[in-house]
Parts: C-alpha cells; sequence; structure tokens
C-alpha cells in the first residue's frame, strides 16, 4: 500500500548561511591568534643610514645563458657546459674591468645548472658581485 500517494516530496535544501557564519568565526580566530611579527623571539634593531643616489652606474660584465646551456661573456660565446672557457672568459673580463658586477641574463627555460655554473666561475674568477636581469612582464 502506498501511504504517500497524494503528498509532494520535499526537495532537501541546503542553507549556506549558518555555513558562511562558521567559516567567519574560524577566519576571526585564525586572525587574533596569528603572530604577524617575523621574529617574536628575538628583537632587532636595525641600524639607520643615508642613502645618495647613485652618481656613477657600477661597470658591468654581462654573461648570457640560453635555454638550450649556450653561454655568452660579453662578445664570447661559449658552447654548452665549457666551464674552463667561461671561467677564463670571466677573467679576461674582471681584467677588463676590475671591481665590475656580473649581470646574469639567463633564459626563463635555462637549467638551473647553468646559472649555478655561472656564479661558480664568477666566484673562481673573484666576482663577488652578482645580479640578475628581469624584465617586466608585458601589459
Amino acid at each position: 500500500m502506498n501511504f504517500r500517494r497524494g503528498r509532494q516530496r520535499e526537495e532537501p535544501e541546503i542553507n549556506l548561511i549558518p555555513l558562511i557564519d562558521v567559516l567567519l568565526v574560524i577566519l576571526i580566530f585564525l586572525m587574533v591568534t596569528t603572530s604577524y611579527q617575523r621574529y617574536s623571539e628575538m628583537h632587532i634593531n636595525l641600524p639607520t643610514g643615508q642613502a645618495d643616489a647613485m652618481t656613477q652606474r657600477p661597470q658591468a660584465i654581462m654573461v648570457a645563458v640560453a635555454a638550450n646551456g649556450l653561454m655568452q661573456v660579453e662578445q664570447s660565446k661559449l658552447a654548452s657546459g665549457d666551464n674552463q672557457g667561461l671561467l677564463q672568459a670571466l677573467r679576461r673580463a674582471n681584467g677588463a674591468k676590475p671591481g665590475a658586477v656580473v649581470v646574469i641574463n639567463a633564459d626563463g627555460r635555462a637549467t638551473h645548472q647553468s646559472v649555478v655554473s655561472v656564479m661558480e666561475a664568477a666566484r673562481a674568477a673573484g666576482l663577488t658581485q652578482l645580479t640578475f636581469a628581469t624584465q617586466a612582464e608585458p601589459r
């Protein structure tokens, strides 16, 4: 026997208001209990100083690293994995421009090892100042 013949079946309904209330309470709890201080146990007083605008740009040694590993120091092209040639080219560039900054222009798809090889060769050549060139994303 079917006793529910005349009755319509009620569809279940999801009420989102209590769920949102619970999430807001959890969010407030996390915001109150989180410490926004980076080093809560160490209190560091950083030194202050006056910085003047740079009047001279330091000399730069441009090193390019392609995605396939080919490298170029200033105008001399090097094969992929030629660490000794890279070291010699950086030493020559350091002799021509003492105290220069090494600017590494690495392709976004270049291997990490090729960039590290350039950094190691610069260290071995006595060049201690390194920087990486980047470009802004197109709008």
